[in-house]
């Protein structure tokens, strides 16, 4: 016997009892968040989860955000970034970049020779330090927040702050790809050494926004 069929046969023996057609009950009575907080400590948790992570967490105001993102920029030496269709084009109002579209048709190759992307997200979740996108027109293609080396994401709080997963996921529409991102790429071989970079960007820099 396989380790599918014994899987399968357990869980027909466990359903043996639920009349042909009839749902079975799932208990979702575990905890929705750990612990109370403000809408402000939350977003204080979210920053420190943040930085735990090894992203670079930058707050600011949605007046102050422009030279910001120009600011980052400038630090990496940008001299180019890629910008989802729906982006809001305020936020790069003070850029001295070139900017490259979101096309189908780039591939991973032109991708890479991109310095910089900045996106919008979905959520971000506090508890686990994590931002999420669903490919929204502000946040674009799945891939353009995996190729280039460099990740600006803007988060607006605190809407888009909440504290535990099961709140986030009551947020995101199942049907849509959705990008679950803790910190910048990273994975440690068999001596723990660690490489940042290796599935994504090697920087990820998150800016809260109020």
């Amino acid at each position: 016997m396989s380790s599918r069929e014994r899987i399968l046969g357990r869980v027909r023996r466990a359903l043996a009892d639920v009349p042909p057609g009839e749902d079975v009950p799932v208990e979702r009575d575990y905890l929705r968040e750990h612990g109370e907080r403000t809408a402000e400590e939350t977003v204080d948790l979210l920053a420190e989860n943040l930085a735990d992570y090894r992203a670079v967490v930058h707050r600011t105001d949605a007046g102050s955000l422009p030279g910001v993102v120009a600011e980052l920029l400038a630090a990496h030496g940008a001299s180019t970034m890629l910008v989802p269709p729906g982006l809001d084009e305020s936020w790069l109002a003070a850029a001295e970049v070139t900017r490259v579209p979101d096309e189908a048709s780039s591939t991973p190759y032109e991708l890479d020779r991109v310095d910089s992307v900045v996106t919008a997200c979905a959520v971000a979740v506090a508890e686990t330090g994590t931002i999420v996108l669903d490919g929204s027109p502000d946040q674009g293609r799945r891939r353009i927040s995996l190729i280039p080396d460099h990740h600006i994401c803007v988060v607006r709080v605190p809407g888009q702050v909440v504290a535990s997963v099961p709140q986030a996921l009551e947020r995101l529409d199942p049907a849509r790809p959705s990008t679950w991102i803790s910190g910048p790429s990273a994975t440690s071989d068999i001596e723990l050494d660690r490489v940042e970079g290796v599935h994504g960007p090697r920087t990820l820099e998150v800016v809260l926004v109020r």
